[in-house]
């Protein structure tokens, strides 16, 4: 069984349309939902096509028939609103608005009823805490986790963040990637577009120095902390992992708290997205797991010049992951998968190239690094942080 630690699962819920929606459709979807949800769900189905679809009418990489065929048993499934989160409203780098999270609810509530939809539980469920995950997998069942991927989702001042991660813990939200795609005034970023490096990303979209952590996303830490859901460094630039490795120290000292890097990998290059031995050791310290994204453009950096064209050449960066993650922190208790499917990282590993395709990792992992180990980077990583920081507050 394989836990994906970051799928975009909520996209093809959210968007409300495939690559095959007639004109009719269309017209239907439009009289039903609000015109900002109808604007919301057309540019999204836009950005889905430019920058994660393989072609025009491949459609989604994550569906129920691929997570069942690839063997993928627990989803932590991102909840992301990207046309919030460029909100062309306001100034580039503008704090968030209060408005974002009754629509980021909205979002999860719709994934809630898509999941039931399917009429079988046994099929697949929605999992709130780590009892509702255990029966899930003991039915055979695909379990959805709720996760939400940028801090900007999360309130305009530190008392809306604080209330509304509250809520998100109520909801059974697993974990918040803090910082994500641009600065929105709550933690600084990595670049991580596929499209641009990082010396012109700085340019394009510069950042306030010195600023790891603002108001707003200490108060995200804070919540967080005490309300049992977890913290994803992913998308942090280094100034931002170390505020919140530090804040994590000063609020949990025994380190009794794990933390994640859901969709990320060893910094073998340039590229700042991606995490270097001291990181890796602090994540480690507090008996955290690394998920490895399968996006070329992090997953090759410092290994490949130019992109795999067989699933050969990506089992073979894979390994140099896993490898150097695993010398770092002394054995494979801090590894998984986070593919990122469906969030925008086109082109993909070759040969991993939708969910169904990660049916090809289990007997590459075992054959290289045994059972024990293997399962531990398909799932048992995953279970056992989620296990003991997941709504445990």
């Amino acid at each position: 069984m394989i836990a994906d630690l970051h799928v975009h699962y909520p996209m093809r819920v959210v968007e409300d349309l495939t690559p095959a929606t007639t004109d009719d459709q269309l017209g239907r979807l439009a009289r039903r939902l609000s015109l900002g949800e109808r604007l919301h769900a057309v540019l999204l189905h836009a950005l889905g096509r430019a920058f994660s679809d393989r072609d025009p009418r491949a459609g989604y990489r994550v569906t129920v028939e691929g997570l069942r065929a690839g063997g993928v048993g627990v989803v932590l499934s991102a909840l992301y609103r990207p046309l919030q989160e460029m909100d062309l409203s306001k100034p580039y780098g503008a704090p968030p608005d209060a408005g974002y999270f009754p629509a980021l609810l909205r979002d999860l509530e719709r994934v809630e009823a898509e999941v039931a939809g399917h009429g079988d539980r046994d099929l697949i469920r929605v999992a709130h805490d780590a009892g509702e995950l255990e029966v899930a997998r003991a039915a055979g069942a695909i379990a959805i986790v709720h996760c939400v991927e940028g801090g900007f989702h999360l309130g305009d001042t530190p008392a809306h963040v604080a209330a509304n991660v509250a809520e998100l813990a109520a909801r059974g939200v697993a974990y918040v990637t803090v910082a994500h795609l641009f600065f929105r005034g709550v933690a600084a970023n990595a670049p991580a577009l596929p499209f641009l490096d990082d010396a012109d990303y700085d340019v394009a979209f510069p950042q306030p120095p010195g600023i790891g952590l603002t108001a707003l996303g200490e108060a995200a830490v804070r919540a967080m902390l005490a309300h049992g859901v977890l913290i994803d460094l992913s998308h942090m630039r280094a100034d931002a992992i170390a505020a919140t490795l530090d804040l994590m120290d000063a609020v949990d000292p025994g380190r009794g708290v794990p933390v994640l890097a859901t969709h990320a990998g060893f910094r073998f290059g340039s590229q700042h997205y991606m995490l270097d031995e001291p990181v890796l050791e602090r994540i480690r310290d507090r008996d955290g797991v690394v998920g490895l994204i399968l996006a070329q453009h992090q997953l090759n950096d410092g290994l490949r010049d130019a992109p795999t064209t067989t699933f050969a050449q990506t089992k073979d960066i894979i390994f140099r992951h896993v490898d150097r993650i695993a010398q770092i922190t002394g054995g494979y208790d801090h590894l998984a998968i986070g593919s990122d499917l469906d969030g925008f990282i086109k082109p993909t590993a070759t040969g991993l190239e939708s969910s169904a395709d990660l049916a090809r990792l289990d007997p590459v992992l075992r054959e290289r690094y045994g059972d024990e180990d293997a399962e531990k980077i398909l799932s048992g990583n995953v279970l056992r942080v989620l296990r003991a920081g997941w709504g445990t507050r």
